[in-house]
């Protein structure tokens, strides 16, 4: 089931993503052509890009988010428009970044990560407001990619306040 009326299944993988680079790239690294759960898989993939991203100085992270969020808007838009939807559930280049937001300037450590994933993924699939708004109200490549934003901002807060009790 899809949330939205031109969404594309998950299970239909359009077979540029074997060919095309940037259809590559949005599928996750081909994460997102598995048939349950591709957000899921999307997030799992940027899990191990984290200690690479935590190595940057916090500005550093700051600015990868930042070309990452833009690069999104753009390649988002472009491969939905390739493959002729909205927003194909395949798409999960939203899911990763998402998944950068959330675990920017928290500590290292696998129960850090394992945090950080299950606060994205609560906030990315509950949807409280304002992100379902955006989610479906917000179109194109910003909006494939600005609901999970949001959701990254909220399980970065959360986080956020979990570190500082941990501290």
């Amino acid at each position: 089931m899809t949330d939205h009326p031109n969404q594309v299944p998950a299970e239909f993988v359009p077979p540029s993503v074997w060919r095309n680079p940037w259809h590559f790239i949005a599928f996750g690294f081909g994460s997102g052509t598995l048939p349950k759960a591709p957000g899921t898989w999307g997030s799992l993939v940027a899990i191990p890009f984290i200690p690479l991203w935590q190595m940057l100085p916090d500005w550093g992270y700051w600015l990868l988010l930042g070309v990452s969020m833009l690069f999104g808007f753009w390649l988002c838009g472009k491969v939905a428009t390739d493959l002729r939807v909205h927003d194909h559930e395949g798409i999960v280049w939203d899911e990763i970044v998402g998944m950068w937001i959330t675990l920017w300037l928290v500590p290292e450590g696998w129960q850090w990560l394992l945090a950080g994933f299950l606060m994205f993924r609560f906030f990315d699939i509950l949807k409280p407001w304002p992100i379902r708004w955006v989610d479906r109200h917000v179109h194109g490549g910003v909006g494939i990619m600005l609901d999970d934003i949001l959701a990254g901002v909220f399980a970065w807060l959360g986080m956020q306040v979990l570190v500082w009790a941990v501290a």
